[in-house]
């Protein structure tokens, strides 16, 4: 389905982590989770620039995994996406993930928010949750919502 969608993805590293996945990682789990033509930027950054923006843009003081933000909701959607390295590999230790596999879901969940999924109310919630787990085990990892440990 993913493959009649056009992507153009600008993969930028902003960050000091060592372990990261490649541009053809994320390409790979972007395209999984194309229902629409995408233009957009994807950014790793740390801590520093990861909370900056959270408290620019959500008025939340600490750094968050993943920010998605949308600039025009046409045909192609245009929008960026800030995923903070550190907060990833310390909630993949925490949670007993893979990291990559974490890093898999939050492109995926942040892919979907950027098309207009959101998980404000229950019946929202489910439903990106749904299409989250579905394309995770496509890819084939685990499904994210389980608890490891």
């Amino acid at each position: 389905m993913s493959d009649v969608h056009k992507l153009s993805l600008s993969v930028q590293y902003a960050s000091n982590a060592r372990e990261v996945p490649s541009r053809q990682q994320f390409r790979r789990w972007v395209k999984a989770a194309l229902e629409q033509d995408v233009q957009m930027a994807l950014r790793i950054v740390d801590e520093i620039e990861g909370r900056a923006l959270n408290q620019s843009y959500r008025g939340k003081d600490y750094a968050t995994n993943v920010l998605t933000f949308v600039y025009d909701d046409t045909d192609p959607l245009y929008g960026d996406v800030v995923i903070c390295a550190p907060v990833v590999a310390r909630e993949a230790q925490e949670q007993g993930k893979d990291l990559f596999a974490h890093y898999a879901h939050l492109t995926l969940h942040a892919v979907l928010h950027l098309q207009g999924y959101d998980h404000e109310k229950k019946k929202e919630a489910e439903r990106m949750e749904a299409r989250e787990t579905a394309l995770m085990l496509k890819l084939r990892y685990p499904a994210p919502y389980l608890v490891s440990k």
